[in-house]
C-alpha cells in the first residue's frame, strides 16, 4: 500500500466514521477514489486533510467529511441517476460516479471543467458526463434523476431542480445567506415535497438564474 493509499484508509477511519459515515457504498468509494489527482501537485500533501483547498477560480474541493456527508443523505443504492451542480475539479463527481449508474454534472466556470474532465478521465469514471452551463436551471434534457447534488450555496432551493427530481427522488443542497448555509435535504415522495434542514456549512455562492446573481 502506497502513502497515498494509507493516507485515504486513515481519513476514512479517522474522518468520516467517527462522524457517523456508516454507509458502505460511500466509505468504499472515499477509499478507493485518489483525491490526491484532483489538486494541484502543490497541495498534493494535504489532499486527505480535514479542510476544504483552492481548485482555482475562487473555487474548493470540500473537506472530505462534507463529500461523505452530502453523498450519503441522498441515500444512493446504485442504480440511480444523478445530476450535480458544480462540477469543480470533478472528485466529488468521481465519488457519484463510483456509486450510481450514471452522473450529469454542469459547471458554470469553463476552465475548472476542462480540469473535472482530465481527472475523471485519469480515474476512469467514464459513466459522467460533464458540460458548461448556468447550473440552478439544471440539465433538462436527461429529467427525470433520481437524486440531485448541489455544491455551492443559494438562497433558496431551485425550482428548476425540483421540478427535474423524479418521484422518488432527493436533492442534498445548502441554503443559506453567502456566509453560512444548512444542509438541506429535499425529498420527493407521491408528488409531496419534504425539506429537512442539517448540519451549518459554508460553500462558495451558487450563481445562476435561481442562485445568487454575480455583482
Amino acid at each position: 500500500m502506497n502513502d497515498f493509499a494509507k493516507a485515504r484508509t486513515r481519513m476514512v477511519q479517522e474522518q468520516l466514521i467517527t462522524r457517523n459515515i456508516i454507509d458502505q457504498r460511500v466509505l468504499d468509494a472515499m477509499r478507493e477514489v485518489p483525491r490526491h489527482l484532483f489538486v494541484e501537485d502543490a497541495l498534493r500533501a494535504q489532499a486527505y486533510s480535514d479542510f476544504p483547498l483552492p481548485i482555482g477560480e475562487g473555487q474548493t474541493i470540500s473537506q472530505p467529511y462534507i463529500v461523505a456527508l452530502m453523498t450519503q443523505m441522498l441515500n444512493l443504492q446504485g442504480h440511480e441517476k444523478v445530476l450535480e451542480v458544480g462540477s469543480g475539479c470533478g472528485y466529488q463527481t468521481a465519488i457519484l460516479a463510483k456509486i450510481s449508474t450514471q452522473v450529469y454534472s454542469v459547471e458554470r466556470i469553463k476552465k475548472l471543467l476542462g480540469k473535472a474532465r482530465k481527472n475523471l478521465d485519469k480515474t476512469r469514471c467514464y459513466n459522467a458526463i460533464c458540460k458548461v452551463a448556468d447550473g440552478t436551471l439544471g440539465w433538462p434534457e436527461h429529467a427525470p434523476y433520481d437524486a440531485i447534488i448541489v455544491t455551492a450555496g443559494g438562497p433558496e432551493i431551485p425550482k428548476a431542480l425540483v421540478e427535474q427530481l423524479a418521484d422518488p427522488g432527493i436533492m442534498v443542497i445548502p441554503v443559506g445567506d453567502k456566509i453560512t448555509q444548512q444542509l438541506t435535504r429535499v425529498s420527493k415522495q407521491h408528488g409531496e415535497i419534504t425539506i429537512e434542514a442539517g448540519e451549518l456549512v459554508r460553500f462558495v455562492n451558487l450563481i445562476g438564474a435561481q442562485g445568487w446573481h454575480l455583482e
